[in-house]
């Protein structure tokens, strides 16, 4: 049997996935910092740094007393997250590092365009390197013969596509990061596994793929549960409408979604929050805002992503963050960290949808102060 369900019940679904409705939801201290990549299922990483970089922000939403050294602690200590590739570079449960193995393989045989000018002369050499001086990042590479640029985020040292090369088939990991400064380390030897895990079948990635989008998204397309992965979405589609045979899955229609077929699980669409509270501003790379269409079916807001886009053509600002208060997009703030005075800039705030200055500034002001606290926290 089919669910029908409406715009604003569709989001307080989603809201509650994404653990946007609550506060805290994940506890405190270091230990919340894996709990929430966990459940979210990845969080995403980007360069971009006129605030602060999208994964601290991202975690600081859903965790009130983050800090960044939490998620140093999961990654090169506690070993419970590691890097690598969904739609975007992330970090990752270590625990679903097995449905990540397929990829890693297919990368070994079939390495992307960007790897083209790596030989296996330069993989097997940076490999050899780590092997027998441990850990180490590009700055401590040193004796490169250095070549031209042929992409702006290109290096000119060549070892470096070789050590990007050698982690996206699994044979380094990120050990660490300092800032965007990635160190590699043997995968065996970070992790110290007594045995490695084994690789999950490509049923497996299908049922994993399609779990975790139920988990952190409440509702799911086929686009959602596969996004930037469309060649899964076939597969995908089976497993979907198996589990609508077995009654583990039921199909949902939103109002104002067209087309586009959602499901869900059945006690999930048995159990509509009545509301969802709280303020937050939001990364443009949030798992919220990150799939712009989904965005804008559930909160009828469009949401432009400009620091790409010349100034003069902005609607938005360089870097534009969405506002989310209750279960409505209300406004989009430019800002800007002066790191020098520690202060957060506004450049622009520009109210959307239902967004009102007599009833919603303070307490955008309010998140805004403890924004700041956060972005120039130690």
């Amino acid at each position: 049997m089919r669910c029908d369900i409406s715009q604003p019940q569709a989001r307080r679904l989603w809201l509650r996935a994404q653990r946007l409705n609550t506060d805290a939801p994940f506890g405190g201290g270091p230990q919340a910092t894996p709990a929430a990549v966990q459940h979210l299922g990845y969080v995403q990483i980007d360069t971009i740094n006129v605030i602060e970089r999208c994964h601290h922000h991202i975690l600081w939403t859903r965790i009130p007393d983050y800090r960044r050294d939490h998620l140093r602690q999961a990654q090169s200590v506690d070993r419970t997250v590691f890097e690598y590739w969904t739609h975007a570079l992330s970090y990752i449960p270590v625990n679903d590092l097995r449905f990540f193995m397929g990829d890693m393989q297919r990368q070994r045989l079939s390495p992307r365009s960007w790897f083209s000018s790596v030989t296996e002369s330069d993989l097997r050499r940076v490999i050899a390197r780590v092997r027998d001086n441990g850990a180490l990042s590009i700055r401590d590479i040193d004796d490169d013969e250095l070549v031209e640029k042929d992409h702006a985020w290109a290096s000119r040292k060549p070892s470096k596509r070789a050590l990007q090369l050698a982690f996206h088939i699994g044979k380094l990991t990120v050990s660490e990061r300092t800032g965007m400064l990635k160190t590699y380390e043997l995968m065996d030897r970070h992790f110290q596994w007594d045995r490695p895990p084994r690789k999950a079948s490509e049923k497996q990635v299908i049922d994993y793929l399609l779990d975790r989008a139920l988990r952190s998204q409440g509702l799911v397309s086929l686009d959602s549960a596969c996004h930037l992965n469309a060649w899964r979405k076939s597969l995908l589609r089976l497993a979907i409408e198996k589990r609508v045979k077995q009654g583990k899955l039921v199909p949902v229609a939103i109002d104002g979604a067209g087309k586009v077929e959602h499901w869900s699980l059945p006690e999930t669409v048995a159990d509509i929050p009545p509301e969802a509270a709280g303020v937050h501003i939001l990364s443009p790379f949030d798992p919220l805002v990150i799939q712009r269409k989904r965005l804008k079916m559930f909160f009828g807001y469009e949401h432009l992503f400009e620091a790409y886009v010349p100034k003069e053509k902005r609607i938005y600002g360089y870097m534009g963050l969405p506002v989310l208060i209750d279960d409505e997009i209300v406004a989009v703030l430019d800002l800007k960290a002066d790191r020098a005075r520690r202060e957060l800039l506004l450049q622009a705030w520009t109210w959307v949808g239902r967004g009102r200055a007599s009833a919603h500034k303070r307490l955008i002001e309010e998140k805004l102060d403890a924004f700041e606290r956060f972005q120039f926290a130690p």
